[in-house]
This record gives structure tokens, C-alpha cells and sequence, in this order.
């Protein structure tokens, strides 16, 4: 009976943590400069923002004139934005002109846009068949095409959300329809894979392993060349920041984690009391927890520009 009491007093801390107002660890929006963008704000697809932040507050919005998503977002070298908008996939400059362009055919969602280098993209086209493009920007000539398998061909939606490629130009494939994660080499055939609930997205870090998030489940999970888990984050294990539907998870240049908090499944009254993005420690302390729902939506993918490297040098393990 005292573990249960003790469980039930920690349980009702930790909620209270959570609430709107109470002090966070980090400095809010001050902690990093940082792109961020996030589906289904609002719950509507349609007028989606992304946002630059800097010193404190946001400094750059974009809105998509157009339906869909805002899933993946990365800041190029040169300033310019490249960014997935589940009907199609663009390049933005900060003066807000598109200066690439590719939309998704009839029946088709695109929720991956990775730059392969400055001049190439790899998009993730979900659909029937569903196939991983490497896309030349310059013409949009499809250098590479690898068709994956799914488990409902007629519901693109639920495939796939980020794919990425691993320095050997493997594809690495998070099948969220399928629940595992596979790598892919240059041919499409399978050369690894580790079951993966609802995995929305895996990217391969530089010791080897594969650092994985779970979309439904709510969890962050890095295995080993064995498919061992060798460090993971469940939903409750945060004091306080309970995860909901985790998508994009960064290994950052000091070897913490970032992690993307989508408020899915909830309703949108109680969306304000969701934390948006933590950053956690090896040990899982929580350095950082933003939660700022008057200056941005959900969080789906995030890059902090204060991380070394560069988007189309693969520098960013994101």
C-alpha cells in the first residue's frame, strides 16, 4: 500500500508540474535559435506556419498557401528552407520565394523533404505504389526510384513520415504502417531492420546506431547493430512532461537529444498543456522544455541552428 500511495502522490506531482505557468526547465524560447514547423496545427491542414526563432522570439513565419501538412523542414547553407507539404515538397528563401518546386501526383503524400546534397532531394511519396525519390532540383528529374512496401496501399497517410539516408547511401526507412524500421541499401534490398511500433521516423547516429521515434506509442529508442535497445525514453518517464506522439527526435553535437512532442490524440482544448519540445540528457535530465503555445504550433520537425554542421552535409543527426 505505501507503493501504491507513493506512486499515486508522484503521479499527482508530476501532473501538477505540467500545467500552463509552472517553470520549465531552460529559458524558453531564449534557449536556442531554432526552424520549427508542425502538422496538422489547429487541426486543420490548411493555413500551416513554420517559424524561425532567434534571441527570444520569432524573428521569420511562413504560411503555406496551400493545403497540407508542414512535416520536414530543414534550413539549407544558403538561408533557404526546404520543406515537406504533404501534397508536394518546396525550397523557400527568407524573402519568401519559392525557387523549387515538386507537387504530389493525384492520390499521393509527401511528409519527407532531405536534402541529398545542394542540388538533390530525397522525398518520401506515399501512395500506390509508395517510392523513395531522389529528385534533381534543378529539372526534377528522378535520379533514383525505390519502391517500398506497405500494409494498406490505399491509405497513404499512414505509411511513412520522415525517411533518411545513411552515409553508405542506404535508405533508412521508418514504416510507420508496418512497425519496424528497415535499411535499405542502393538496390532495395533489405540489409537490416528492427521492430519498431508506430515508428515515425529513425535516423542512423555516428557510433553506429539508430536513434528512433514512436508515433502512437510515445517513445524515444536508441538500438544497436543487434536490434538491442541501448537507451530509451518512455511515455512517463520524465517527471512531469508526459511524451504523446513523439516525431522527430535529434541527437544533437553535445550528445543530448531533442525531441519533437505532437499533442496528437488529444483534444485541442487541452493542447496548451502539452510540452513542445525537450531536451534530455544521456542521463535523461531534461535541460530544456518549451512549451509556448501563443508563439507556435504543434512540433513536428525542429532544427536547432546553433548545432554545428549542415543540412545537406548530413552534419545534423535529424
Amino acid at each position: 500500500m505505501k507503493t501504491l500511495a507513493a506512486s499515486v502522490l508522484f503521479l499527482s506531482c508530476a501532473t501538477a508540474r505540467a500545467q500552463p505557468g509552472t517553470p520549465l526547465p531552460g529559458k524558453g524560447l531564449a534557449q536556442h535559435p531554432f526552424l520549427y514547423c508542425g502538422e496538422w496545427q489547429n487541426r486543420s491542414t490548411s493555413n500551416q506556419t513554420m517559424y524561425i526563432v532567434q534571441g527570444g522570439r520569432v524573428v521569420w513565419s511562413y504560411t503555406n498557401p496551400l493545403k497540407g501538412e508542414l512535416g520536414d523542414c530543414s534550413m539549407l547553407s544558403n538561408g533557404n528552407i526546404l520543406f515537406s507539404r504533404q501534397f508536394g515538397a518546396s525550397e523557400i528563401t527568407q524573402a519568401k520565394k519559392i525557387v523549387w518546386n515538386y507537387d504530389a501526383p493525384a492520390g499521393t503524400e509527401i511528409h519527407t523533404a532531405w536534402p541529398v546534397d545542394a542540388g538533390r532531394v530525397l522525398i518520401m511519396q506515399n501512395g500506390s505504389p509508395a517510392k523513395a525519390l531522389i529528385l534533381r532540383k534543378a529539372t526534377n528529374q528522378v535520379e533514383k526510384e525505390l519502391a517500398l512496401p506497405v500494409r494498406v496501399p490505399t491509405a497513404p497517410h499512414g505509411q511513412f513520415r520522415h525517411i533518411r539516408m545513411t552515409p553508405e547511401g542506404h535508405f533508412l526507412v521508418a514504416h510507420m504502417d508496418l512497425g519496424k524500421v528497415v535499411e535499405y541499401d542502393g538496390d532495395g534490398k533489405p540489409v537490416w531492420s528492427v521492430e519498431a511500433p508506430s515508428a515515425w521516423g529513425a535516423v542512423r547516429l555516428k557510433n553506429g546506431n539508430t536513434l528512433i521515434s514512436g508515433n502512437q506509442q510515445g517513445y524515444v529508442r536508441e538500438v544497436n547493430r543487434k536490434g538491442e535497445t541501448v537507451w530509451e525514453i518512455g511515455k512517463n518517464d520524465l517527471p512531469g512532461i508526459p511524451l504523446y506522439t513523439v516525431q522527430e527526435v535529434s541527437r544533437l553535437a553535445n550528445g543530448n537529444t531533442l525531441i519533437n512532442n505532437w499533442p496528437g490524440g488529444l483534444p485541442l482544448a487541452e493542447w496548451p498543456k502539452v510540452v513542445q519540445l525537450i531536451e534530455v540528457t544521456p542521463g535523461k535530465k531534461v535541460v530544456w522544455a518549451l512549451r509556448d503555445w501563443k508563439a507556435l504550433g504543434p512540433a513536428s520537425s525542429t532544427q536547432l541552428l546553433d548545432d554545428p554542421g549542415a543540412a545537406e552535409r548530413h552534419d545534423l543527426q535529424r
